[in-house]
């Protein structure tokens, strides 16, 4: 979809030119996320220009653009319409601290642990849920304040509009790459809609975006413990939300790019930035995988191209409100159904019957809680369910192999203890009558690896000690050592040849 054979290095020509195209590729998506999350469309424009504007100057990841997102919208929505935007500003800032929290608590690298069904199932049911939120811009509300589907003339200028959005986003490229096709787009429906004289809703019939500078202001809601109940819910999942997707965008820039982002950095600069966005009244956001790519492929590598289309795009919303406010909602909804189109993964129908059943089962899972609560939910159901198709398929692989030296047994595992396994381990040891009084077990080949390990371990301990026999466990790590108190002086190890093991390093990150 993207070419993606660029060049690798900063340019501040590139930088300001690609932050050019980024800002004016913003414009539309802004306002659309805006309709969909039910906020007024410079409450979305104001959003994309302040997280955009700082996670570029203290985020993680040079080059990755944020903004206004659909995934947040998407949640924001039922807020929004409950409660008011005074409690989505509420909710942003405190969705903020939660992000901050993250990052001081180096949570950043835990994005590598969800598995490649999950990521597919994750981005799939984006762009159900985007597409499903645009349905609503096909209904009117009548007189009784009822919705109302588009009948007649309306549905097919509506219905025309789109079409003819969606195939100049599809053609131009084809032609030329020096515009971008979205801005393209709606400047040819919008030309057609003025000059045509068409009757259909434009963005200034849903609401004007003319303003100036965001303003400082507290969100007017009560300070109290009713406030946070009602919002803290939703912040902590923008919070989530917000973070794997920027975390799953760092991902894949650091792939194409061949460096490497900082994810607890990212975390902090995405806090800061909905912190100052909520008291700057904007509906949040985080970082963008579509117009990331954009930004990447026109040569974006540094900070400077977050940093020009970020004020790009304020530039529009000061001088160029009058033009935005004529963009027929058709075209935004054109524009959105290329962004599900694009940000579907089409391919997972043709890997379905290839990859392991297990994975497809996860894939179309996490598809489905998307669309039924949210991503954040969906992708902690779908590490969860994967990590246990692991434990039970490693249960099964551990073994042993026996042998003597003199007077000892040997009893040589191969194959991890971990809560899925510690039955298979402790059936290994079936025949300890039979055993000599010294029995070695060597974990040279094997690794405990969680306290249901070091319990079976204890377990399989009190056994021979009960049998009146000598137990040595060789090759053990010092933390399982530690805890293996019940064993006593019977248990004995080998403490020259404990390896230590150490976790990854946070350093990088």
């Amino acid at each position: 979809m993207f070419d993606l054979v660029a060049s690798r290095t900063q340019n501040i020509k590139n930088d300001v030119l690609s932050g050019l195209t980024v800002a004016l590729a913003l414009v539309p998506e802004a306002v659309a996320f805006a309709f969909v999350a039910g906020v007024e469309p410079l409450v979305g424009l104001y959003a994309a220009f302040m997280v955009g504007l700082i996670t570029a100057a203290i985020g993680g990841r040079p080059g990755m653009i944020s903004g206004a997102t659909g995934a947040l919208a998407v949640v924001m929505v039922d807020l929004v319409a409950e409660h008011g935007v005074q409690y989505l500003f509420a909710t942003v800032v405190l969705m903020g601290i939660l992000q901050i929290g993250a990052g001081v608590l180096r949570l950043g690298k835990f994005i590598r642990i969800v598995p490649h069904p999950v990521m597919l199932g994750f981005v799939n049911g984006l762009a159900i849920v985007i597409f499903l939120a645009q349905l609503s811009q096909f209904k009117f509300i009548d007189e009784a304040g009822k919705a109302q589907w588009l009948q007649g003339d309306a549905m097919a200028i509506m219905g025309g509009l789109i079409a003819l959005t969606m195939g100049i986003i599809y053609f131009l490229p084809k032609l030329t790459k020096a515009v971008p096709a979205s801005l393209a787009a709606i400047l040819t429906v919008s030309l057609v809609v003025i000059f045509g004289g068409l009757d259909t809703k434009t963005v200034g019939d849903v609401a004007s975006i003319a303003g100036g500078l965001p303003t400082f202001a507290v969100p007017m809601v009560p300070f109290s413990l009713e406030t946070l109940i009602i919002i803290l819910p939703y912040a902590v999942i923008l919070a989530a939300i917000g973070l794997i997707e920027s975390l799953l965008t760092l991902s894949l820039i650091d792939e194409i790019t061949n460096t490497r982002g900082r994810g607890n950095k990212e975390c902090i600069g995405q806090g800061t930035a909905n912190i100052l966005t909520g008291f700057f009244g904007g509906m949040g956001g985080c970082a963008m995988i579509g117009q990331s790519m954009i930004n990447i492929n026109s040569g974006g590598r540094g900070r400077l191209s977050g940093i020009t289309g970020a004020l790009c795009l304020l530039a529009f919303i000061l001088f160029a409100s009058d033009l935005i406010e004529q963009i027929p909602v058709a075209a935004l909804v054109g524009v959105m159904f290329m962004v599900v189109l694009g940000t579907f993964e089409w391919s997972s129908f043709r890997i379905m019957g290839k990859i392991p059943k297990h994975d497809a089962f996860v894939l179309i899972l996490v598809s489905g809680v998307t669309v039924a609560t949210d991503l954040a939910v969906a992708v902690v159901v779908g590490v969860i369910v994967s990590a246990l198709v692991f434990a039970w398929d490693h249960a099964k692989h551990i073994r042993v192999v026996t042998s003597m030296e003199g007077e000892s047994k040997i009893y040589r595992l191969h194959g991890p203890i971990f809560f899925g396994s510690v039955n298979n381990f402790l059936e290994l040891f079936d025949d300890i009558a039979n055993d000599p009084n010294d029995v070695v077990i060597e974990f040279q080949y094997s690794r405990v690896a969680d306290h249901s390990g070091l319990e079976a371990i204890d377990t399989l301990a009190e056994r021979y000690i009960a049998a009146g026999k000598k137990l040595h466990l060789r090759h053990l790590s010092p933390e399982c050592r530690r805890l293996l108190s019940k064993a006593g002086s019977m248990v004995e190890v080998n403490v020259i040849e404990d390896p230590n093991y150490r976790v990854a390093s946070d350093r990088l990150a």
